[in-house]
């Protein structure tokens, strides 16, 4: 946003869609659980960031794997023309590893233009200024 683009983010909670406006970025309630809630939000959207590293919950591996292998294969029928993929947070490094590959693979077999993020969340300016740099060398 301080870029001067529109951000659109997403939240499972629907109280929650409060804190995002507030931010400034348009809220949509979708969960990555359920592709089907972020598929229908696509519309007008030039890149995603699946900045899902240190998400919780008993379907966290999910969302590094099955479910972005899936959420990737569906993007190319989309407007979608970049991905930004967090490998970095508290899920664990085998199951980054393995996002970070399926994002690989994907840049390769569908020429999706993609940029990995390596940097840790724990350093916060630090993470801010790599999701930044990946996001504008897709765009």
């Amino acid at each position: 946003m301080a870029d001067g683009l529109a951000v659109r983010g997403t939240t499972r909670e629907p109280a929650r869609a409060a804190e995002i406006e507030t931010a400034g970025a348009e809220a949509a309630v979708a969960d990555p659980d359920r592709l089907g809630t972020l598929m229908v939000r696509l519309q007008g959207v030039t890149l995603v960031a699946w900045l899902l590293g240190s998400a919780t919950g008993p379907a966290a591996e999910d969302l590094h794997g099955p479910r972005l292998e899936t959420f990737l294969e569906r993007l190319v029928d989309t407007p979608v023309r970049g991905f930004v993929y967090e490998a970095a947070g508290t899920v664990g490094e085998d199951t980054l590893a393995n996002g970070e590959r399926l994002v690989l693979e994907a840049r390769e077999r569908w020429r999706l233009p993609a940029a990995v993020v390596g940097q840790s969340p724990d350093d916060h300016p630090a993470w801010v200024a790599a999701a930044r740099a990946a996001v504008a060398g897709l765009l």
